[in-house]
């Protein structure tokens, strides 16, 4: 049973639907070469980890490992495409400040005026723009590991609500919620 869903992933299925990812955008993040000592040498493998995104408020992030460069990005990327979530956008920017945690990693993203642009780091810079976002403010606070800072980054971008989720949550109208 385990052997055929393995064969199954294998040959392709269990994959989103091409539909769904024809437009998506990959980025690379951290590309990591690993060697094994083994009595005949060293082996090399890789570790990569790439951010997928629409554009428009749509991203995931992957990681893929394997003997070739090119086949452990694909890895990443097909991982990436699996794990997307939406993330509420408004107006080019994030609905609302925002704290996000991973382990060690922790991110502050703030929303930004109309023309600010991304200010990020590497990491959270990937993320935040392959999601679509163009102003924000953001700050890396905790490790500096891409693999833990992109997770926070993900965390916090799922946290975000907008205004029409807390108005629907709360059972009141737009107005009466930015009213009073």
């Amino acid at each position: 049973m385990a052997n055929d869903r393995r064969d199954n992933r294998r040959k392709g299925g269990n994959t989103v639907k091409a539909a769904d990812t024809s437009e998506v955008k990959e980025k690379l993040v951290n590309l990591n070469r690993v060697a094994k000592v083994t009595k005949g040498g060293r082996t090399f493998s890789f570790a990569a980890l790439v951010v997928v995104g629409d554009g428009k408020g749509r991203v995931g992030q992957g990681l893929g490992k394997a003997r070739d460069v090119s086949e452990s990005i694909a890895k990443a990327v097909d991982d990436a495409k699996k794990s997307m979530v939406k993330v509420p956008l408004y107006k080019g920017t994030v609905p609302h400040e925002q704290k996000g945690k991973y382990g060690a990693g922790r991110v502050l993203i703030k929303p930004a005026a109309d023309g600010t642009g991304v200010i990020a780091g590497g990491a959270m810079r990937a993320v935040l723009e392959m999601a679509g976002v163009q102003n924000v403010l953001a700050k890396s606070m905790g490790s500096s590991n891409p693999h833990n800072v992109v997770k926070a980054t993900i965390d916090a971008l799922t946290k975000m609500r907008s205004a029409e989720q807390v108005a629907r949550a709360r059972n009141i109208s737009l107005n009466k919620l930015f009213e009073g």
